[in-house]
């Protein structure tokens, strides 16, 4: 499998390529893209390693696993192709945008513009097979994205971690809270929205509210 991405996080990628676990995983990945439908598109697993360097990196959003419908897992979090239908997730989340900042309501799903500013997208299992929610889980992809996560806490300044959840909460052990702003909700699905643990977070005016706070360029949501 071609590790697609951008070249300041080789050494991360270095650090794990060689693990049994990652060599496993990349294993398992290649028999199920062979033998099933899986999302996204091969070419696509480390999407948001590629728009989103490194060196740019501002703002984590972090999400569970890929949507798992025909034409929607762009390789980054939350995101679908630009001619997809909304998921609801989305569709909450771009509603909560619209609150917080007083901005219309996007047309596009397509989260590339946030990424190219510096915000890492990124699922925790970054694999999916079609209509099988959670079916790449527990194969090693979140060991992987943990020492993400950690090797962003230990190497940045100053970063905003999202975590929208309870399963994303869970990563907050990984983050050291003192030289980074985490900002935790209820998930941005229906089942939780609903109930009253999404809409109102304003963790979009939050996170440049910090960013400005430390000398940071803002995201153009």
């Amino acid at each position: 499998m071609d590790l697609i991405i951008h070249k300041s996080w080789e050494e991360v990628f270095k650090n794990e390529i060689e693990n049994e676990y990652f060599k496993s995983l990349i294993s398992f990945v290649e028999s199920q893209y062979q033998t099933r439908t899986c999302y996204p598109p091969k070419k696509l697993i480390f999407n948001a390693f590629k728009i989103c360097s490194f060196d740019s990196l501002k703002v984590v959003i972090l999400g569970q696993d890929p949507y798992h419908g025909n034409n929607q897992a762009d390789g980054l979090s939350f995101s679908v192709s630009n001619s997809s239908k909304h998921p609801s997730s989305l569709v909450n989340i771009f509603k909560e945008l619209k609150d917080d900042l007083k901005k219309d309501y996007p047309i596009s799903g397509n989260l590339n513009c946030w990424a190219i500013q510096g915000v890492l997208l990124l699922n925790s299992t970054m694999t999916v097979e079609k209509n099988k929610a959670g079916s790449h889980q527990n194969k090693g992809w979140e060991i992987f994205t943990d020492q993400i996560i950690k090797y962003i806490s230990d190497n940045k300044q100053n970063v905003v971690f999202i975590l929208w959840g309870n399963y994303s909460k869970n990563k907050t052990k990984l983050i050291n809270a003192s030289k980074h702003l985490v900002l935790t909700s209820g998930h941005p699905s229906p089942l939780s929205a609903n109930r009253g643990y999404w809409f109102g977070n304003k963790h979009f005016s939050k996170a440049n509210k910090y960013l400005t706070s430390h000398n940071k360029q803002t995201i153009e949501w």
